[in-house]
């Protein structure tokens, strides 16, 4: 299942995506990139792009010294294929042969909640110390951990962007049976993010171009 352009045009109307700029020392967050996620337990997903947007930016990151913070989520359910001791709570390997590769900061972050600035270390407190104002949020899953992680960014004063189309997310089942597929999940994300000013709703290629 593909994320339509059509979904990504109409979350960044109002020039939301024009003319981004990034800052020099701006961190790349990559949220939960982990094989599990790769597994029939989640059901059908959408954007089969996001992984190589995900790539695009860790590579322009670290080709430009820039920081880059990669999320692991140790699920505490039973049942997760992300809980730690199994293979799924391991990074994919788009990530794995990537990490240390930089000549920019570099920091690792586990949680078990959805929020990254919940986990370990203290990543609010890290980004402060290195002077960081700008954030970059990418990963798994669009709705849930990537913009649990955007609206706290943002709660706490950061300038967020959120390349959309470097996330992706899975069809699910809510209260009284009603189904959001993964794309209708993205557009209500990009939506909500763009609504309250939480992140500015953005591009892969919009954010390459603005480095």
């Amino acid at each position: 299942m593909e994320l339509n352009e059509s979904v990504v045009a109409g979350a960044i109307e109002d020039g939301y995506g024009d003319g981004v700029e990034v800052a020099a020392d701006a961190a790349l967050i990559v949220v939960d990139v982990q094989k599990g996620f790769a597994e029939p337990y989640w059901g059908r997903r959408n954007n089969p792009g996001a992984e190589g947007n995900i790539a695009a930016l860790i590579d322009a990151w670290q080709a430009s010294g820039r920081p880059v913070v990669f999320v692991r989520h140790d699920s505490v359910s039973p049942r997760s294929p992300l809980r730690p001791g199994q293979p799924g709570n391991g990074f994919q390997d788009l990530v794995e042969e990537r990490r240390g590769k930089g000549s920019g900061p570099e920091l690792l972050v586990t949680k078990s909640v959805n929020s990254a600035f919940y986990g370990e270390p203290d990543l609010d407190a890290w980004l402060r110390g290195a002077g960081v104002r700008q954030l970059v949020v990418v990963g798994v899953q669009t709705n849930m951990c990537a913009e649990t992680t955007a609206r706290m960014g943002g709660n706490l004063g950061y300038d967020v962007l959120f390349p959309l189309d470097a996330t992706h997310t899975f069809d699910t089942t809510g209260p009284f049976g009603w189904t959001l597929t993964a794309d209708e999940l993205a557009r209500a994300t990009a939506v909500s993010l763009h609504a309250d000013r939480f992140a500015r709703v953005v591009r892969t290629a919009d954010v390459l171009r603005g480095l």
